[in-house]
C-alpha cells in the first residue's frame, strides 16, 4: 500500500496537512516485507529501489515462524549399550535419537553438524557401568572434524562392581565450549581402562505398589548444544547494501514463511 504523495511542485495547504497527520499516523511509504530464502542458505537479498548505500534498514519479525526464530540448539541421545572390544583402540560414541534441534544435526551415526559459526557450549552426560571387581577408569575427550581436540580429555573413575551380577553404575559429565566454523563436526571419543566398563542404558521401570514408582528409561548418553556468542536472540541483520538491494544475513534457514517486515532510513 502506497500512501498519498505530494507533487514535485508542493501542494495547497489541506493536502500538505493531510499528508503530515499522516506522516504523524506513521502512515509513510518507507516499508515493506521480506522472507527469507529456504534451503539452509544463510543469506537473502532485499530488492527495492528506494535503498541506498547510506540508507538504515531496520528488521523486524512479521510471522510467527520468524517470532519463533531461535539461536542453533541441540540435544541428541543414544539407547543402546556401547562397549569396546579392546583398550588400545578409540572408541566414538554412537548417538540414535534427536531429541530436538535447530541448525544443530546429526550425521554418520556419531557426529554433531554446525550449520552456523559460532561459540558453542557442549555438555555430554554417559551411563558408566563397571562390571569388573576393580576399580576402573574411563577417558572420554571431544573430536572436531575427525581430530582430537587439544586438552579436552575427562577421566572418570568407577568403583568395582557390587557383587556378581551387580554391576557398578556411575554417571560421565561435563561441559566445554568451543569456536566453531559453518560445516564443522564434533564426536566424542573414548576408551575404558578394561574392557568390563562399558556404557548402558535402562529399560523404564514400572510402578510397584510398595516397591517402586514409575521411572522413566536411562538413556545411554545426552549431549547438549547451546549456541552462546555472538550473542543473539536471531542474528539477522544487512551484511551489504548497494543502490536498490541490500543483503540479509542470517542463521541457516530451512523453514518456510520466515518473513520479516523492513523500514527504511535515509
Amino acid at each position: 500500500m502506497q500512501f498519498r504523495r505530494l507533487p514535485p511542485f508542493g501542494g495547497d495547504p489541506r493536502a500538505v496537512a493531510e499528508i503530515l497527520n499522516l506522516v504523524l499516523d506513521g502512515k509513510t511509504n518507507n516499508t515493506g516485507l521480506i522472507t527469507l530464502n529456504t534451503g539452509n542458505v544463510t543469506t537473502t537479498t532485499l530488492y527495492d529501489e528506494r535503498i541506498s548505500e547510506d540508507t538504515k534498514i531496520i528488521l523486524l519479525p512479521f510471522s510467527d515462524n520468524a517470532e519463533n526464530d531461535a539461536a542453533p540448539y541441540g540435544q541428541f541421545s543414544d539407547d543402546t549399550d556401547q562397549a569396546a572390544t579392546t583398550i588400545g583402540t578409540e572408541n566414538i560414541l554412537g548417538l540414535n535419537t534427536t531429541d530436538m534441534a535447530s541448525n544443530v544435526y546429526l550425521s554418520n551415526g556419531n557426529r554433531i553438524n554446525f550449520r552456523n559459526s559460532g561459540k558453542y557450549a557442549i555438555q555430554f552426560s554417559i551411563q558408566l557401568v563397571n562390571s569388573t571387581n576393580d576399580v576402573q577408569s574411563v577417558d572420554i575427550w571431544f573430536k572436531k572434524n575427525g581430530s582430537n581436540v587439544a586438552a579436552s580429555n575427562s577421566k572418570f573413575g568407577i568403583k568395582a562392581r557390587k557383587s556378581t551380577g551387580t554391576d557398578s553404575q556411575s554417571i560421565a559429565a561435563t561441559m566445554v565450549f568451543f569456536d566453531l566454523a559453518a560445516n564443522d563436526y564434533i564426536q566424542l571419543a573414548w576408551r575404558p581402562s578394561d574392557i568390563g566398563v562399558s556404557f548402558e542404558h535402562f529399560a523404564a521401570v514400572a510402578a510397584s505398589a510398595g516397591v517402586t514408582p514409575a521411572i522413566p528409561a536411562t538413556p545411554t548418553a545426552f549431549v547438549t548444544v547451546q549456541f552462546i556468542a555472538p550473542y543473539a536472540f536471531s542474528n539477522i541483520y544487512v551484511s551489504s547494501q548497494s543502490k536498490g538491494e541490500a543483503v540479509i544475513s542470517h542463521f541457516s534457514n530451512d523453514t518456510a514463511n520466515k518473513t520479516y517486515a523492513y523500514i527504511l532510513v535515509g
